[in-house]
């Protein structure tokens, strides 16, 4: 398969395909070298990923070659998919130990009192990670890093579009002498449904239409698995916000990685009496950003959308705005070289617009005027994604007031993409956004492992339990009474006159 670079059509690699049995060969190969893996413990894991981290930071300018190469990014863009990376390892590495450790829950009953009690974690051996092509080594990173950390043996299925720097970071885990634990196959469509066929879990992030698909092949193997789908992010601009942060932090948001963000800021509703100056400053903002394909100086900052395939669907949804009856602003247009869509801003929309109710992932920026905060709330849950948002605002205390009525996984106050990067918050989507929490903190490693409950006497053990067979009248009734000591509430706690009565047939 040929990797292009769309910012200038330019082949810039070849990678093979792989096949259902090269993949179910890896997965064979990755087993074998996974249980050494888990027994080395989470300091020992430590020691490696810190490795793997200090290789990502030697080689960070090569690494923001290969990414802009297959990607079209500019400068910028590409050393921040790397240092997302690296920031990544760094926290993961140190805290696994402390989120792995057997726990120690205290007994709830008489019963369980003379038992220590013990919660291991354990991790599946073989998880499958299948990533978009918006960030070639960040997205990567956000699955493979916790999993490896976990104990997990990880096999990477990248997206065709953008390969090579998923295949460098499996260089770099070879060269650092690392142990057979990741790997990286490549291949589209068929190559996918392989490893959904042979791994122990899979993490997917990717679009609603595929992922529902993957759900269902993991049904058929009752496959554990998490989803992090597609995303239509409102952002919510109230009469009393900072208009001059808002424009800033809305452009940001939208047109970060040329709007290819499964966060990006999607769509915009703005409170009546500021709709105007906001639209004002926020256009005056758009039109300065510079456009473009850089090579290793910083000097544009929206590069080129990742393939013709999704300037077809910016095209698409802004000429059906304009159809519709919405103006815009600022750009409007593709170029004829390369796959540049211009930055965007879209007025006079509503929700009869695909614009404002399919995920663009581009740079657009649609704003709407509404009369209210209870209007802005209603339209921006008036979808069928809820990955995050934003709220806009003088006052903290309204805008999480507001965040807590919005269908959305993360709601950012007077800011983008802030839940992204504070590693300890959970980063997961509702409704048609994804099922589960794609990582964050403890839950992040913790989902790639099976919890293992471990009983073991406190007290010496005798020939035989006081409630095993045979069964008789006394034993029934202080089993009884022990457990509603336990669990019951009042003076329903202490009956054990009735308890007897009961076991005696007496009770009602």
């Amino acid at each position: 398969m040929e990797v292009h670079n769309p910012a200038t059509g330019a082949i810039t690699g070849r990678v093979p395909a792989a096949t259902a049995d090269e993949v179910a060969a890896k997965v064979a190969e990755l087993r074998l070298y996974q249980a050494e893996w888990e027994a080395i413990g989470a300091e020992g894991r430590k020691r490696w990923l810190l490795t793997l981290q200090d290789w990502l930071i030697d080689n960070t300018g090569r690494i923001a070659d290969i990414v802009q190469s297959e990607t079209g990014k500019p400068r910028v863009d590409a050393l921040i998919d790397s240092s997302f990376a690296v920031d990544l390892l760094g926290y993961y590495a140190r805290r696994a130990g402390g989120f792995l450790a057997d726990e120690h829950p205290s007994p709830h009953s008489p019963l369980a009192r003379v038992k220590r009690l013990t919660t291991v974690y354990r991790p599946y051996p073989v998880v499958g990670v299948i990533t978009p092509w918006n960030f070639p080594l960040a997205m990567p990173a956000l699955d493979v890093v916790p999993a490896l950390a976990a104990g997990a043996a990880v096999l990477l299925k990248p997206s065709e579009v953008t390969p090579l720097s998923a295949l460098e970071l499996a260089r770099g885990w070879a060269e650092i002498g690392a142990p057979s634990v990741f790997a990286v196959l490549t291949g589209a469509a068929e190559t996918g449904a392989a490893v959904v066929d042979t791994v122990d879990y899979v993490q997917f992030t990717g679009s609603t239409r595929t992922g529902r698909a993957i759900a269902t092949a993991c049904a058929r193997r009752l496959l554990p698995y998490s989803l992090e789908l597609g995303g239509k992010d409102p952002a919510i601009v109230l009469a009393d916000a900072d208009l001059d942060r808002a424009a800033y932090g809305i452009a940001f948001g939208g047109l970060f990685n040329a709007g290819q963000v499964c966060i990006s800021v999607e769509r915009v509703y703005v409170e009546a009496p500021v709709y105007d100056e906001f639209v004002a400053r926020l256009t005056a903002h758009v039109r300065e950003l510079r456009q473009g394909t850089d090579g290793r100086e910083s000097r544009y900052d929206v590069g080129a959308l990742a393939n013709d395939a999704q300037r077809r669907i910016v095209s698409a949804h802004v000429e059906d705005a304009l159809a519709k009856g919405a103006r815009a602003l600022t750009g409007g247009r593709s170029t004829e070289v390369g796959t540049f869509y211009e930055p965007t801003v879209l007025v006079d929309v509503d929700h009869g617009m695909s614009c404002m109710t399919e995920e663009t992932f581009g740079p657009t920026l649609p704003v709407m005027k509404v009369a209210d905060e209870t209007e802005a709330v209603a339209l921006a849950n008036d979808s069928i994604y809820g990955l995050s948002a934003s709220v806009w605002t003088g006052d903290r205390a309204r805008g999480e007031r507001i965040a807590r009525q919005l269908n959305a996984g993360a709601v950012n106050i007077n800011d983008v993409f802030a839940n992204l990067f504070s590693f300890a918050l959970p980063m997961g989507g509702w409704q048609q956004s994804g099922i589960g929490a794609r990582w964050g903190g403890a839950a992040g490693v913790r989902k790639y492992c099976r919890q293992q409950a471990i009983t073991t006497p406190i007290l010496p053990t005798q020939r035989k339990e006081l409630f095993w067979f045979p069964y008789n009248t006394t034993k029934l009734a202080l089993a009884m009474a022990a457990m509603r000591a336990a669990g019951a509430r009042g003076l329903r706690r202490i009956g054990v006159r009735d308890v007897f009565d009961t076991v005696g047939g007496k009770g009602k």
